[in-house]
Parts: C-alpha cells; sequence; structure tokens
C-alpha cells in the first residue's frame, strides 16, 4: 500500500514539477506550481488570475482557489484541524469565501464548517445532495438555514462559475444516484458519493476527487474518459490503495 501511495504522489509531484515549468499567454495557460515543505501548503498558480492552494491542514481535505473575481474552498479540513485551518485561511487573506463544496460528509472533509460559518462570510454551500446522520452535517445544515446561506445539490452535468474565466464542471454523483440517494432506507457509502469534477482556466485542468474510488472511476471512465484529461489531478481518497486505478491514472494524463 506505502509503495503505491508514493506512486501517487510521485505522479502528482511530478505533473506539478511539470506544470511549473510552463510558460506562456493565457491562451496556453501559463502556470506554474510548487510544493511546500511540510510546514508549507502547495500552490499551484494556473495563470495571472487563478491561484489554488492545498492547505496545510494535517489529516483531511481542504483547498483554497482564488480568482480576481471569487474565492472558492473545496472541503474544510477535518474537526481537531480547525485551528490549523483558519491560520491557513488567514495567512491567504481570507475574508469572504463565495462558494464552498463539499465533497462529502465525512469529518475530515467537513470538520472546519463550524469556523467558516463563525468567522467568515460565505455565499453558497454546495454539497453531493444525499442526506446523512452524521452530527457535523446536520449542524452546519441546521446553521445554514438560521443564517440563510444558500445551499446547492451538485451532480453530473452541472457547471459553477469561479469567475476569471474559471469554470467547474461535475462529474459525479448522477442524477440518479442522487434520486436513489434521497430516498428511505438507502444504504449509503458516502466516499462513493463524492462531488468529483474538473476545474478548467484555458489550457490548464485539475482534476477534484473527493475520496472517490474505483467503483466511481470505472462509472466515470464509461461516461467521461475523455474529459478526465486533466494537469492535475488531486489523488483519490488521500492516495489509498482504494483508488487511482492504472485506467484512471492512463486516462487523466
Amino acid at each position: 500500500m506505502r509503495k503505491k501511495i508514493g506512486m501517487i504522489l510521485g505522479i502528482i509531484m511530478l505533473a506539478i514539477a511539470v506544470l511549473t515549468g510552463c510558460g506562456g499567454s493565457q491562451g496556453t495557460s501559463s502556470s506554474s506550481a510548487s510544493s511546500g515543505a511540510a510546514k508549507s501548503s502547495a500552490t499551484a498558480t494556473a495563470g495571472k488570475d487563478v491561484t489554488i492552494k492545498m492547505l496545510n491542514v494535517g489529516q483531511g481535505d481542504s483547498i483554497l482557489i482564488q480568482t480576481a473575481e471569487q474565492t472558492v474552498l473545496i472541503d474544510t479540513s477535518d474537526v481537531d484541524e480547525r485551528d490549523k485551518f483558519k491560520r491557513e485561511l488567514d495567512k491567504a487573506g481570507v475574508k469572504k469565501i463565495d462558494k464552498v463544496i463539499l465533497t462529502h460528509p465525512h469529518a475530515d472533509h467537513i470538520g472546519g464548517m463550524d469556523v467558516l460559518l463563525k468567522d467568515y462570510q460565505v455565499g453558497t454551500v454546495y454539497d453531493n445532495g444525499m442526506p446523512s446522520t452524521s452530527k457535523l452535517y446536520i449542524g452546519y445544515m441546521k446553521q445554514l438555514k438560521a443564517k440563510g446561506i444558500k445551499h446547492q445539490a451538485l451532480k453530473a452535468g452541472d457547471v459553477l462559475d469561479f469567475g476569471s474565466g474559471v469554470s467547474f464542471k461535475v462529474f459525479y454523483p448522477t442524477k440518479e444516484l442522487v434520486e436513489k440517494g434521497t430516498q428511505k432506507g438507502y444504504k449509503h457509502d458516502p466516499n462513493n458519493e463524492s462531488v468529483v469534477g474538473k476545474l478548467t482556466y484555458g489550457d490548464f485542468s485539475m482534476l477534484f476527487t473527493g475520496d472517490a474510488e474505483q467503483p466511481v472511476e470505472e462509472q466515470l471512465l464509461k461516461a467521461d474518459a475523455k474529459d478526465l484529461r486533466s494537469t492535475i489531478l488531486k489523488s483519490p481518497h488521500h492516495g489509498s490503495s482504494t483508488g487511482s486505478s492504472v485506467a484512471y491514472l492512463k486516462a487523466v494524463w
């Protein structure tokens, strides 16, 4: 397992290294990225109008996307990393988050929502539309209602505008899965209900995968194999052996 994780991380770092060496006009997506050490966040600058930061929030996911017009967060780290999460946001100069995308309701992805809703101005919160018995999920849904914050479920085919020519196309979950997931008695598999989508800016793209595992990858290969090709891949499920099949990696690169 460690060998596979190392291979996946190596491929990701290779992609970042290649991106760092790219240059040109917006048409060719002048791009650079750097990998931070243990005490800093990794940053990819897709162009003068777009910066993507993989926040250093320990065991959990949180990716900050800043365009000239909007600030977007994909996931919000884990519960016990809230202080670190807030420090990362403050270091990036964040005051308002226009869009928050929560890929699925596991604690290491939605654990920082209390921080956001308490200390920052939040525009719209997006998730996979699946009900959950998680106390964290129930808690932030109550806060959204109390604060009058917009909430929207994402499904395959949806496209979000991040401003400055940056778009985010949703590949998963499918409409059919969302409909099944809202039915009483449905047995949920949160990882494999993760929001999967691709950010595109000119010739630059980044595929966000949440904790989707190989069953989801197989569905995406059948439905959107050509669309999966991306400059950078956010490794599925933290680089574990449950994701990143060889066929999937070949499709992405």
